[in-house]
This record gives C-alpha cells, structure tokens and sequence, in this order.
C-alpha cells in the first residue's frame, strides 16, 4: 500500500520570518532558497521520523480487508478519517459508513474495521481509504524538538551549499537532526 498525496500543507512548520532570524538574515534577495529550504527540510524530518508533520490528506488502496480487519496505516499520526469506499465489479464506489471504523494510534497507526466490511467487487485497489495526517494546521502544533531539526537543517544546508556532495551528505542527516528526530521515529512497517 502506497500513500498517495492528495493534498499538501497548507503551510509549514516554520515561516520565513522565524527561518530568516534563525539564519541572521537581514535581506530578503534570498527569500526563495530559503523557502525551498524550508520545503525540503519539513520532507526530509518527515521521512526520518515516518510521520507527517503538518496537515495533509492522503489515499490508501487496498486489495482487500485483512483477515483481522486491522489495515496497518503507513503514515503517522492520524487526525481524522475522511472516506473509505468500496468499488463494485463494474467499478463504481459506495461509500463505507465510518462509525464502523476507528482509528487506533496506541502502537502505530491502525484502522480498525468495527464490523465486518463488505469485500471489494474488483480484485485489485478495491479500496480506497482516505486520512487527514499531520500534529495539526499550525506551526505550533508541530512539537518542538522537529520545528528545531527543520531549523538545524535549513542552516547546514544554507551554510554548507555549494560543497561538493559526499556520499555521506546525502544518505545522513547532521548529527543534531538526527539527535532531534531520534524519539519521533516510528517503526517501519513491513
């Protein structure tokens, strides 16, 4: 099951203000390296740490229901459940009732299937579940420790670029990143 982005945040963990003083910036002839630092840090923290930090929304398909009906979510955390649809034979969606569906975040994120759901008509992407994820919609909803492991990051890229790539630069996060992200990862999922 492979998460497909529908919708990206609405805005960063950081602004471009606070990014500018973090990296003692007086002009602004700059603005745009430093906003696309900024994107690239918030997607490099989100695949170190496996969650997603900002709202987005984003589709699962699946096959078919698990046996145990307990579909194990990819992303991390959850904040709602939008839709879940069920395609027929010929194609067509119904929409599934969520109050037969909880979200379950106690050892990674689950969707939890309170009733049996009815099977899928087609044999393969059957299912389409839809989830809002991220901390929240603000900046401050995102914790601390990973607003500053964006901010570590946006400065040693700031301050390192230009040099040239080492193999080492590009497969591992600076140290202090990596210290930062270290108590948000989640365990991969198989």
């Amino acid at each position: 099951m492979t998460p497909i982005l529908l919708a990206g945040p609405a805005l960063e963990p950081l602004t471009l203000d606070e990014t500018r003083l973090w990296l003692r910036l007086d002009a602004s002839d700059e603005d745009q390296l430093v906003l696309a630092l900024i994107r690239a840090a918030r997607s490099a923290v989100e695949q170190a740490t496996r969650r997603a930090l900002i709202s987005q929304t984003w589709r699962l398909r699946l096959d078919r229901w698990p046996a145990d009906r307990c579909v194990k979510l990819p992303l991390s955390p959850i904040m709602t459940l939008d839709a879940v649809r069920i395609f027929d034979a010929a194609g067509a969606p119904s929409l599934a009732d969520l109050a037969g569906f909880h979200i379950d975040q106690s050892r990674g994120a689950k969707l939890i299937c309170d009733v049996a759901p009815p099977p899928p008509g087609r044999i393969a992407e059957g299912i389409e579940i839809d989830v809002t994820a991220g901390f929240g919609a603000t900046p401050q909803s995102v914790p601390e420790p990973l607003r500053m492991a964006m901010r570590l990051l946006v400065a040693h890229w700031y301050e390192h670029r230009g040099d040239a790539l080492h193999e080492d630069r590009i497969t591992h996060l600076p140290a202090g990143v990596a210290a930062a992200c270290m108590p948000w990862r989640s365990a991969r999922l198989a």
